[in-house]
């Protein structure tokens, strides 16, 4: 007994995939890319095989318009590759740029900042430096006027520049002229004129003009006398050179 087949078998069985069917997938496939594509020039032919159902099936061969198409793909691809590498490149080079830029602007205001930085030390040492020796200064004459009853000269030379004398020249003139007239005694008295103290004031009521204790104190005598060489002859060299013109000596 032979088996029944059915005589509908053939209308509703599935039709094998021949090789044009599965050539044409790159058709149906947008996605499929251009290397898929030349991989099918060099082989000539895709999904033709020895075991096909369909022994009179040709095989498939893509097209001169495909291998176009995929060539042009690739040449694209390749040609994208290289633009977005361009275009890193170039980003990359300008934000290196920027950033060198940046780095030698803040080396430029870190220079900047460390020279006016060291300009306002050397200034504020040198402040400090003046304000130390003006200090050493003012403490040497405070006591050297503090001690003019032992030292007169002393006192004196550091009285002087109160009056706008300085330098040596005026300081001999100044040290010969008192020598001369008071010997530096604060207690010197002129028994025939009343000339008092270290100037050799005549009266010796003249020096109260600057301290009640003029009899007593050089410092009041010292302050009195320059202001009068001041006065009278401008420097203590000026009257040094009237003393030294007058017989008995006078000034």
């Amino acid at each position: 007994m032979s088996r029944y087949r059915g005589t509908h078998r053939g209308r509703h069985a599935r039709p094998s995939e021949g090789p044009l069917t599965q050539a044409l997938g790159v058709v149906r496939r947008p996605a499929v890319t251009a290397g898929m594509a030349l991989a099918l020039v060099g082989t000539g032919a895709v999904g033709v095989g020895t075991n096909d159902a369909v022994a009179d099936s040709e095989p498939f061969t893509l097209s001169a318009s495909a291998v176009s198409q995929a060539a042009l793909s690739a040449k694209e691809s390749f040609a994208d590759s290289n633009r977005i590498s361009n275009e890193r490149a170039g980003a990359n080079a300008q934000r290196s740029a920027v950033e060198a830029k940046a780095q030698a602007a803040a080396k430029v205001k870190a220079d900047a900042a460390a020279a006016a930085a060291k300009v306002k030390a050397a200034a504020l040492a040198k402040a400090r430096l003046a304000a130390s020796q003006k200090a050493a200064r003012d403490q040497q004459r405070a006591s050297l006027i503090a001690g003019a009853q032992a030292d007169p000269r002393g006192a004196a030379r550091a009285l002087m520049s109160d009056y706008g004398f300085s330098g040596d020249r005026q300081w001999g003139c100044l040290n010969l002229l008192w020598e001369g007239e008071s010997a530096w005694n604060f207690k010197a008295e002129n028994s025939s004129s009343g000339a008092y103290g270290i100037p050799q004031s005549l009266p010796a009521s003249k020096m109260a003009s600057v301290g009640a204790d003029y009899r007593t104190n050089p410092v009041t005598q010292i302050k009195w006398g320059l202001n009068y060489i001041k006065q009278s002859y401008g420097t203590p060299c000026g009257a040094w050179d009237f003393w030294n013109n007058r017989y008995p000596h006078w000034y």
